[in-house]
C-alpha cells in the first residue's frame, strides 16, 4: 500500500480538526458523504440548494476544500456545489497521493462523478484543481459540461526564479519555523496582500504534519485537448507569482479548441482577497448562465 501523506496518525487527526473549523467558519449548511473509487475513498461536501444546477468545485493543492470554497461563496447560494476532497491532499479523502504526471487524477475525478450520479456537470478548478480538471478533460472530455479554470496549474510552469525562491525559504523554514519565514514562503501567492490567520494556520500545519506535494499536474498539450470542444473560461490573476497571467492567457489561447474567454483580474494575486473573490464568483456565474 502506498505511504500516507501524513507523517503520523495524530497529524492526520489535527489536519481534520482544522478542516472542521474551516467548515464551521463558512456558516453554510452542507452534506458530507464518502464515495468509493478504485484509488481510495473520497470525501465529498455538497452545499447549496438541492434542486439547483450542479457544479463541481476542485480544491487547490496542499490545502483543503473548505478554504477553497470560501472563494466562491456567492455561487453556493445559486448552485448545488459538490466539492470532493482531492485524494492524497489535506482533507478527509484517502491519504494516498496519485501521480500528477499522468491521467490518474482525471480518472479519479470521473469515478467521483460516477459515484455522485453527475453525467456532464460544469467543473470549476482553481490552481492545482485546474490541473486536475485538465487531466479529466484529456481522459474523458465528454463528461464535462463547461470548464472554468482560475489561477490554473496545468497550462504553464511555475517560473524557475520563483521555484528557487520557494526552495530557499522553505529550507530556512525547516531549520527554524518562524512566522516571518512562513510569510516569505507565501509571498508569491499574496504579494503585499494581508494574509489571514486561517491561511497561516493551514500552511503551518501542512508543513509540520504532511508530506507536501511538490509537483503540479503536468502541463496539458494542445493535441491532448483535440476532442475537448467544451466551452471554457480561463481566469488569471495579474500579480500571480506562481502562474504569470500573460503566460496563462497566451497558452490558453493556444490549447483550448472552444475557449470562450481568457481573462486577467487586474490587481489580483494567486490567493485572491475578498474584493477579488466577489468578482471571481460573479464572472463564473455569468459564464455558467451563458448559452453554449
Amino acid at each position: 500500500m502506498s505511504k500516507s501523506i501524513y507523517r503520523t496518525p495524530e497529524g492526520e487527526a489535527e489536519i481534520q480538526a482544522i478542516y472542521d473549523r474551516q467548515l464551521a467558519r463558512l456558516r453554510l449548511p452542507y452534506e458530507s458523504r464518502m464515495v468509493d473509487t478504485r484509488f481510495g475513498e473520497t470525501h465529498v461536501l455538497a452545499l447549496g440548494p438541492q434542486a439547483a444546477p450542479p457544479v463541481v468545485m476542485l480544491q487547490g493543492g496542499n490545502t483543503t476544500s473548505p478554504l477553497t470554497l470560501g472563494w466562491i461563496r456567492p455561487l453556493i447560494e445559486k448552485y448545488r456545489v459538490y466539492a470532493p476532497d482531492t485524494i492524497g491532499h489535506p482533507g478527509k479523502s484517502a491519504p494516498v497521493r496519485l501521480s500528477p504526471r499522468d491521467d490518474s487524477y482525471g480518472q479519479w475525478l470521473v469515478e467521483v462523478l460516477n459515484a455522485l450520479g453527475l453525467q456532464q456537470p460544469p467543473l470549476v478548478g482553481g490552481s492545482y484543481g485546474a490541473g486536475i480538471l485538465l487531466r479529466a478533460a484529456v481522459h474523458a472530455p465528454e463528461r464535462i459540461g463547461k470548464a472554468v479554470l482560475f489561477i490554473p496549474a496545468g497550462l504553464v510552469s511555475i517560473p524557475a526564479s520563483t521555484m528557487l525562491y520557494l526552495l530557499w525559504w522553505l529550507s530556512l523554514y525547516r531549520l527554524s519555523p518562524t512566522r516571518g519565514r512562513l510569510r516569505r514562503i507565501l509571498w508569491p501567492m499574496f504579494q503585499d496582500e494581508p494574509i489571514g490567520e486561517e491561511v497561516f494556520e493551514m500552511t503551518e500545519a501542512v508543513f509540520r504534519l504532511v508530506l507536501i506535494e511538490p509537483e503540479m499536474p503536468r502541463n496539458v498539450q494542445r493535441k491532448e485537448l483535440a476532442n475537448f470542444n467544451i466551452p471554457t473560461l480561463v481566469i488569471a490573476a495579474e500579480k500571480d507569482g506562481l502562474f504569470p497571467a500573460e503566460a496563462v492567457v497566451r497558452r490558453a489561447r493556444q490549447v483550448f479548441p472552444n475557449l470562450v474567454s481568457a481573462e486577467v483580474i487586474a490587481g489580483a494575486t494567486h490567493y485572491m482577497s475578498a474584493r477579488y473573490q466577489a468578482y471571481l464568483s460573479e464572472r463564473i456565474e455569468r459564464f455558467l448562465q451563458e448559452a453554449g
